[in-house]
């Protein structure tokens, strides 16, 4: 199961509040392997940025499908051996090690952000360089929902609803989730009388 609606605009909030991104510039997101790191993919290429991702194998084609220019397979790459140009934002959605994390400052250029969305490390920065280092709480807002939605039913924006499952399957689902099993949105529907 994926992350609820309010994290998707968090994410919104992450690239364009926090990372105050524009055309032209260059976007790592790291982690972009879920359906939150494709909203993430297809909002930056929405707002013309160039988009590297990092993701495995299994979740290289949604990555593909959601528009990123550059992937990287974080599982036989380094990312900091990967990235040979600097980035504006780097956006982490993924739980890394703290050395992964705190690496990702090199790569931004002086100016940039770093935002993170794990909440028990920090976000690194790097104040000698004007690079900001952001932590990023998901926080409900009804008007950026509103939004994310518009975009959804107005076909801008994909939501890969991969299965409808049965509210009494949800224990089952849980699991599957939590072995990595449970790819892209499910539908949680009421169970047949």
């Amino acid at each position: 199961m994926e992350p609820p609606p309010s994290q998707s605009a968090a994410r919104k909030v992450a690239l364009f509040n926090h990372g105050r991104l524009t055309a032209g510039q260059r976007v790592l997101i790291n982690g972009a392997g879920g359906t939150v790191g494709g909203y993430a993919v297809q909002l930056a290429k929405d707002a013309g940025a160039h988009v590297i991702t990092t993701a495995s194998p299994r979740s290289r084609e949604a990555v593909a499908s959601a528009g990123d220019d550059e992937i990287i397979d974080h599982t036989t790459t380094g990312v900091t051996a990967a990235v040979t140009e600097p980035v504006d934002i780097a956006l982490s959605l993924a739980p890394v090690a703290p050395a992964e994390l705190a690496a990702l400052v090199t790569l931004v250029r002086p100016g940039g952000v770093v935002v993170n969305t794990t909440v028990w490390m920090p976000a690194p920065g790097d104040e000698e360089r004007g690079v900001r280092g952001i932590d990023l709480f998901v926080r409900s807002d009804a008007a950026q929902l509103g939004k994310l939605v518009a975009l959804i039913v107005g076909g801008e924006l994909r939501a890969a609803v991969t299965e409808r499952a049965a509210l009494t399957e949800l224990p089952a689902l849980h699991s599957r989730a939590a072995e990595g099993a449970a790819h892209g949105k499910v539908v949680v529907v009421p169970s047949a009388a």
